[in-house]
């Protein structure tokens, strides 16, 4: 966590040295007058949108101890969560200077389920039974600070590369009420990622957008991957404002294997998503 606080604290002081080096009338330039707006001279944008992803996800907790094992189970077929979601997502864009950017995104997916179970289920330190009428609940937040940097910029495209962080936090609770038994498990995590992206003005007011980042790592009683993958097209029918069609997919699997604290979750959000963007 202290790599990650200190990736964090990196993400914002490198671009704010970079501004210093440079001469005032240098930062945040307004556009060129021959230049069309789009997200390549976008100083900030604020985009708003709703996501219909597809959710798949296996999941498992292991009793205190670290001796056993739990259940290894699909949170939709075995405890009928919903396997697609509706959700609002939202994504902040700065341009620092001119080849500079710090995005911030937040993304939450909550579901909850109540379902008969067909055969005994290891679930943390609780054992759910055959017709047992199990009521569960999984959450899902991230944050994440991306920094990129353009190594390639024009009116027309623009390339960067960068470093982000992102802050997960998972929580799945389970409880059969007729039995009066309940268990919770909770975890907090920060991801260093590095990251990709791209912009391609197609004409005055077409533009295409991708991204990429991705983590993997294996430490000591820990090994995990976190990914995520952005493209969209977008039409500019005002100055400021754009709306777009994109595709977003999310993919985490990590593996812990500790005594204070062993599991598993493994989970793939992949969709299409409709987005209004604000920018100047």
């Amino acid at each position: 966590m202290r790599i990650c606080f200190a990736l964090a604290a990196m993400l914002f002081i490198v671009p704010v040295a970079s501004a210093a080096q440079q001469k005032a009338s240098d930062v945040l330039k307004p556009p060129k007058k021959n230049i069309s707006s789009s997200p390549i001279t976008d100083r900030f944008a604020l985009r708003v949108t709703y996501f219909a992803p597809s959710v798949d996800t296996q999941f498992r907790l292991d009793p205190d101890g670290g001796i056993l094992t739990g259940t290894l189970l699909s949170a939709e077929n075995t405890l009928g969560l919903d396997d697609k979601a509706t959700q609002a997502r939202m994504e902040m864009i700065f341009r620092i200077t001119e080849n500079n950017r710090m995005r911030v995104d937040y993304f939450k997916l909550a579901r909850t389920g109540n379902q008969l179970v067909t055969g005994p289920i290891i679930f943390g330190n609780n054992v759910f039974l055959a017709n047992d009428r199990v009521q569960t609940a999984l959450e899902w937040r991230s944050l994440a600070f991306t920094y990129t940097r353009s190594v390639y910029r024009s009116d027309r495209f623009e390339a960067g590369v960068g470093l982000g962080v992102s802050f997960v936090e998972a929580r799945a609770r389970g409880a059969v009420v007729a039995r009066n038994i309940r268990e919770e498990r909770s975890a907090v995590a920060g991801f260093p990622m590095l990251a990709l992206d791209g912009t391609w003005r197609i004409s005055k007011r077409w533009a295409f957008t991708g991204r990429g980042q991705r983590v993997s790592a294996k430490v000591n009683d820990f090994q995990g991957m976190v990914a995520d993958y952005h493209g969209d097209i977008q039409y500019r029918w005002r100055g400021n404002f754009a709306v777009g069609l994109g595709y977003s997919k999310l993919r985490t699997n990590v593996d812990v294997v500790s005594s204070s604290f062993s599991g598993l979750y493994h989970q793939d959000v992949a969709g299409p998503e409709v987005f209004l963007r604000a920018s100047f």
